[in-house]
């Protein structure tokens, strides 16, 4: 069994101001690096045998941040990326919903919101593949992944089985900087926290 350790990347600049970020690549604030750090000091006495992170700049500082304390290099997977938001990249919540009304309506709902972008069920099929590949690669080990709300949410639909779908409609995003675990054997993937 392999346990994977998921943390969202820390505070970045659009997440205080709210905005779609997606796949664009945004810095850390510098409440975002202190959060980072305590992340580190959270994950000390945990004997890591290797880091992933997702390749955009809010995750792949804070898995920086985090690996150096234990003397590692992350080692950024693409797939781990944040889902493609489309034409709502950059924009608010206000913005959003004024701009596409109907679309937004159904993103609140669950649902799909922009047109333009990637799938939920496509980007939770290539994340549930990416963490299947890093617990083949340390079996019996302990891993951490810096990712996205996106991504680690849909790791944690598959551990509770359920569609991604689903679990939006039922559990917010994660908190930025915040750590929880699953197990992963023989493929399959469960909650451990």
């Amino acid at each position: 069994m392999t346990t994977v350790y998921l943390a969202r990347h820390a505070e970045s600049d659009w997440n205080v101001e709210n905005r779609f970020q997606g796949s664009t690549d945004r810095p850390l604030t510098e409440r975002g690096r202190e959060q980072a750090r305590a992340l580190a000091a959270e994950l000390a006495g945990i004997p890591l045998a290797a880091v992933y992170t997702s390749p955009l700049r809010r995750a792949l500082d804070t898995a920086r941040i985090v690996s150096a304390a234990q003397g590692l290099t992350p080692v950024a997977r693409p797939e781990l990326s944040e889902i493609d938001v489309g034409s709502w990249a950059g924009l608010s919540r206000g913005d959003v919903e004024s701009r596409f009304p109907e679309a937004f309506r159904r993103w609140v709902g669950g649902g799909e919101g922009w047109e333009d972008g990637e799938s939920y069920a496509s980007m939770s099929a290539r994340v549930l593949d990416a963490i299947r590949r890093v617990a083949e690669e340390h079996p019996d080990g302990i891993v951490l992944v810096v990712s996205h709300g996106g991504p680690i949410r849909a790791v944690h639909a598959a551990a509770a089985r359920l569609d991604v779908y689903a679990h939006r409609r039922l559990r917010p995003v994660e908190p930025n900087a915040r750590l929880s675990a699953v197990a992963v054997e023989n493929g399959e993937i469960t909650r451990l926290d």
